[in-house]
C-alpha cells in the first residue's frame, strides 16, 4: 500500500484518526545522528489541534520513540514514532457508513474495502496521520542544516486574501505565542490579522474556506535531483499532493507561467565570483529547478488546499439504505481552514524529499 514516501530516507505512516494511535516509521537516518526532542516537540506543536478558531480536538500529541534511538542518537535502524489518540469522539460519526459525507472519501473507501473500512474521522485518510509525517521529518532538520540547506513555509492565502511573499518577510523572527501569526503559522503581521477575521466569520457562518501555503527551499546545490519522475519538482509534487485536502502545487511563477512569453519567463545565467547564478535569484523569482535538477536558486512552492469538507451547515447527500437524497448535519470538531495546520506538513514533505534526493545523489552522507 502507498503509505510510504522516499527511498534512501523513507517515511511510512500508520494509524487511524479514531484508532489507538498514529505515527510513522522513519528509515535511513544515519547512525550517530542526534535526535533532538526539543525540535520534535516544537514541530508537533505547530500542527497540533486545539488552537482558537480551529479544530477543538484536544490531543496531548506527546511523541513516544520506541526504536532506533539510543542515548539520544540514531542507531541506523528504523525509528518508530507514535502518539496515542485520547480525544476521539466516535459517536459524532454514527451516521456512517449509511450517510457518506459530501466532499469526503467515505463512499469510495467503503466500496474499495468491501465494507471493512474504519470511516470514523476519515480513518487512515485523515489529516491526523500527518502527525507521524511531522514528527519523523523534524529529525531531518539538522541533517539539512548541516548541508547548508533551509526550508521555510507559512500561510500564504485564505480565500481571496494573500500575504506578502516569504522573501519579503522576516523568516527568523520568533512568533509570539498566542498571536494571530503564531496561531495561523503566518509570517505577515498585517495580513495574519485579516486572515484571522475572515476565518472567524466563515466559522460563524458554519462554513469553511480554501487556503494555500507558501514554501521556500534554499541552499540546494546545482544539479540536485534525479531523472524524470524522481526530479525535484515531480518528487515534491507527489509528496505535497498526498497531503489531505491538497488540490494544486505551483513552482516558481506557477500558473502565471502559462500566461507569459518565453522572453519574459526565461532567467539568464550569470557568473559571479566563480559561481553560477540566475537573474531574479535574490528576489526569489528565478526557477529553483530546471529539468528536475536544482539550479542553485531558491525554490518557491505554493500548495493550494480546498475548503475543509466537514462543515456544520446542513447539506443534502445520498442516504444509502433508502437510495434517496437526505439532509445531513456533520457534527464534531473540524478546522474551518486547512492552511494554518498544513504549514509544518508542507515543510516536512520538503525536508523529506530534499534529504532523500540529497542522499541518493551523494550530497548528504552522514550527520554528526
Amino acid at each position: 500500500m502507498g503509505m510510504s514516501l522516499g527511498d534512501s530516507v523513507r517515511i511510512t505512516l500508520f494509524g487511524e484518526s479514531h484508532g489507538i494511535c498514529v505515527g510513522a516509521l522513519l528509515e535511513g537516518i544515519p547512525a550517530g545522528t542526534k535526535i533532538n526532542e526539543d525540535i520534535l516537540a516544537t514541530e508537533i506543536a505547530r500542527r497540533k489541534p486545539g488552537k482558537k478558531g480551529l479544530s477543538a480536538r484536544s490531543e496531548s500529541d506527546k511523541c513516544e520513540i520506541l526504536s532506533g534511538v539510543y542515548n539520544d542518537k540514531a542507531t541506523g535502524w528504523p525509528i518508530l514514532l507514535l502518539t496515542w489518540n485520547s480525544d476521539a469522539r466516535s459517536k459524532d460519526y454514527s451516521f456512517l457508513p449509511d450517510h457518506p459525507r459530501p466532499g469526503h472519501a467515505d463512499l469510495p473507501e467503503q466500496v474499495r474495502s468491501g465494507g471493512a473500512a474504519d470511516l470514523r474521522g476519515g480513518g487512515s485518510q485523515s489529516a491526523r496521520l500527518t502527525y507521524g509525517l511531522v514528527a519523523a521529518s523534524s529529525q531531518l532538520r539538522q541533517i539539512i542544516s548541516d548541508a547548508g540547506w533551509r526550508v521555510d513555509a507559512h500561510l500564504h492565502s485564505v480565500g481571496e486574501i494573500v500575504s506578502r511573499p516569504l522573501f519579503q518577510l522576516d523568516r527568523d523572527a520568533i512568533l509570539v505565542e498566542g498571536s494571530d501569526m503564531a496561531r495561523l503559522n503566518c509570517r505577515d503581521p498585517v495580513i495574519s490579522t485579516e486572515f484571522s477575521e475572515l476565518i472567524e466569520s466563515v466559522r460563524m457562518d458554519q462554513d469553511s474556506i480554501g487556503s494555500s501555503v507558501e514554501c521556500v527551499i534554499e541552499g540546494l546545490p546545482i544539479g540536485l535531483g534525479e531523472p524524470w519522475f524522481d526530479g525535484l519538482e515531480p518528487a515534491l509534487a507527489r509528496g505535497m499532493m498526498a497531503i489531505p485536502g491538497a488540490r494544486a502545487v505551483e513552482f516558481s511563477r506557477g500558473v502565471e507561467s502559462s500566461k507569459m512569453r518565453g522572453s519574459k519567463h526565461n532567467d539568464s545565467w550569470h557568473l559571479d565570483d566563480d559561481k553560477f547564478t540566475l537573474s531574479g535569484s535574490d528576489e526569489g523569482s528565478a526557477d529553483g529547478s530546471l529539468g528536475g535538477r536544482s539550479t542553485g536558486a531558491p525554490m518557491r512552492v505554493v500548495v493550494h488546499f480546498k475548503p475543509p469538507s466537514s462543515i456544520s451547515r446542513e447539506q443534502n447527500t445520498l442516504h444509502l439504505p433508502s437510495g434517496e437524497q437526505k439532509s445531513l448535519r456533520v457534527v464534531g470538531r473540524h478546522d474551518p481552514v486547512l492552511g494554518p495546520r498544513a504549514v509544518p506538513v508542507v515543510e516536512s514533505i520538503a525536508r523529506l524529499v530534499i534529504a532523500d534526493l540529497g542522499m541518493i545523489g551523494g550530497y548528504i552522507t552522514s550527520s554528526e
